[in-house]
């Protein structure tokens, strides 16, 4: 069960990354928020509206951990890395490769935090949810590719390369 888990901050390019990758190395796409809206049959925004933010961060840990995937590409939420459980899944069935992007970059990319379906706590900034969850990334990753000014085509060729290396 050798997957490719892709984490990193919304906006990060993870779902984007993910798709190309997997049509290179003809593995399956996963995209994690697809699941969940897909077994809620409501979208992330309203998911947190709805169970509030700790009650989606257990909805989304619950349905991480439970995923069953082979040879597949999976791109999690970002607020993945808030469920022990479900990194702790990711890493027994698959290799965790964080997408790290510098913070400006970061600001640049991201419209709509809430439209996007972000999980920020209540007087949190986007800058204080990149300083809380790096340290997480860092911690769960089996590799880390630096993003910064790089096109989708060398992030691609990147993760390729140290996967066949890792695997």
């Amino acid at each position: 069960m050798k997957n490719i888990i892709l984490t990193g901050m919304p906006g990060a390019g993870k779902s984007t990354v993910g798709v190309v990758l997997a049509k290179k190395l003809g593995y399956g796409f996963t995209d994690c928020d697809l699941v969940i809206q897909e077994k809620t049959g409501r979208l992330l925004h309203q998911l947190i509206e709805q169970r509030g933010e700790a009650g989606f961060l257990m909805l989304e840990n619950e349905i991480n951990a439970s995923l069953e995937r082979n040879l597949c590409v999976i791109a999690t939420g970002g607020s993945a890395v808030y469920g022990k459980e479900a990194m702790d899944h990711f890493g027994q069935i698959g290799t965790v490769v964080y997408l790290k992007l510098p913070y400006d970059e970061l600001e640049e990319r991201l419209g709509d935090l809430h439209e996007r379906g972000v999980v920020l706590k209540e007087g949190f900034t986007l800058r204080d949810l990149y300083e809380e969850r790096v340290p997480l990334y860092e911690k769960y990753a089996d590799v880390t590719i630096d993003c910064h000014g790089k096109s989708i085509r060398e992030i691609v060729s990147e993760i390729s390369e140290r996967y066949s290396a890792v695997k």
